[in-house]
């Protein structure tokens, strides 16, 4: 194991060992950046004061940097740059979508843009920077691609180190007649990439080099997924034991045990995301997913729906008990956030322009709305940036 590695387990063993006290160690003031999509109201990435210890009051910053639709956001792991997707078709005269680093004004909340660079292919989506801080990786979903790119010490985006075109179809043909890369996440070790792919319903996974910012095709390369569930999001649970999928075309979630030493991905269990009564309708779909920071709870967003369902995990076997569908008492639900304190629960209403504060039940995961309804064009992602 090389030195860049050794360095990046040692540290994410600490945060692990430290998971369960997140709660209390955690600061409770931040900054909370918004992306969105532009052409409506919406002009970029919208920043907000975030104060955990009340949890439904949110101060607004107002617009911090103007971007063509940053739907996706990751925070460099210093806490001084935020990454962006700009999820377009044509990136400087070219059949591509964009990423953009951005510097942090803590005093003011603003982002000054520092630079730009392809992200690869049409309309990326997902974004994540490894744990070390030296690479962005992309999921490209117009272009089917996922692809890394180097960060430099100033933040500033370098070269491309990584550009694999997904293949292949699964049997929706309005939806998956070609790859639809919809995100990527690394594991813990940051040694594993995880790409969820819409279109081929598979899981691929890739061995990250941290060192070259190279990706490969993992050993076996994927996870097949049930035809025509539509694999979107993707989340490792803080064990590092198990992960789980959910499926944006049936509404589901996929449980799935995972080795942390092979990379390899196994189904456990796969379960509505509805409540127990309803049956899927035309027009309803998920969008993200999240384990809370305790290990104890998998929350998920359902699109039409417009609800958060929420799980019991077991902690011995990874599996999924239902608890609840909360409404975000809004529409279009795309992602939403846990906080770093793991109190609170935000969930973003993209088609009502809103965001809906919870509070997260210790015991039973269950959600309470908390305060208004905060104000903000198109929300699609937040992230947040302690003060």
């Amino acid at each position: 194991m090389n030195v860049t590695r050794l360095i990046a387990v040692g540290l994410l063993s600490l945060a692990a060992a430290t998971a369960a006290n997140t709660a209390i160690a955690a600061p409770s003031s931040y900054l909370m950046y918004v992306g969105t999509y532009t052409g409506g109201k919406s002009q970029g990435i919208y920043a907000f004061r975030f104060d955990a210890a009340t949890g439904g009051k949110l101060e607004s910053l107002g617009l911090a940097a103007e971007l063509k639709s940053p739907s996706f956001l990751a925070v460099h792991p210093t806490g001084k740059y935020v990454y962006a997707v700009s999820e377009i078709d044509n990136f400087d005269g070219k059949k591509t979508g964009g990423v953009a680093a951005l510097a942090i004004d803590k005093a003011t909340g603003k982002l000054t843009k520092l630079n730009e660079s392809p992200s690869g292919s049409a309309g990326p989506c997902h974004l994540t920077v490894d744990k070390l801080g030296k690479y962005v990786l992309v999921a490209n979903y117009g272009g089917g691609t996922v692809a890394a790119i180097a960060i430099g010490g100033d933040g500033k985006l370098g070269k491309m180190t990584a550009d694999i075109k997904h293949t292949g179809s699964s049997v929706n043909p309005a939806r998956q007649k070609e790859p639809h890369a919809h995100s990527i996440n690394l594991d813990a070790a940051n040694k594993f990439a995880v790409a969820a792919d819409l279109g081929l319903d598979q899981l691929l996974v890739y061995k990250f080099d941290a060192d070259s910012g190279s990706l490969t095709a993992n050993d076996p390369p994927h996870t097949k997924m049930k035809p025509g569930a539509g694999p979107r999001h993707f989340a490792f649970h803080p064990s590092g034991k198990f992960a789980y999928a959910i499926n944006e075309i049936n509404c589901t979630m996929t449980a799935l045990a995972y080795d942390a030493d092979k990379g390899t991905l196994k189904e456990l269990q796969t379960l509505s995301t509805l409540r127990p009564d309803e049956t899927y309708q035309n027009g309803w779909s998920t969008a993200d997913v999240h384990v809370h920071l305790s290990g104890k709870f998998l929350y998920g967003s359902n699109r039409g729906h417009d609800t958060i369902v929420v799980y019991a995990i077991d902690p011995a076997r990874g599996t999924l008990t239902y608890v609840e569908n909360q409404s975000t008492r809004g529409k279009t639900p795309r992602n939403f956030a846990i906080d770093p304190t793991g109190k609170w629960l935000l969930a973003e209403n993209q088609s009502s322009d809103t965001i809906a504060v919870f509070s997260i039940n210790q015991d039973s995961g269950k959600l309470k709305p908390v305060g208004d309804l905060v104000e903000c064009p198109s929300p699609v992602c937040i992230q947040f940036v302690a003060e």
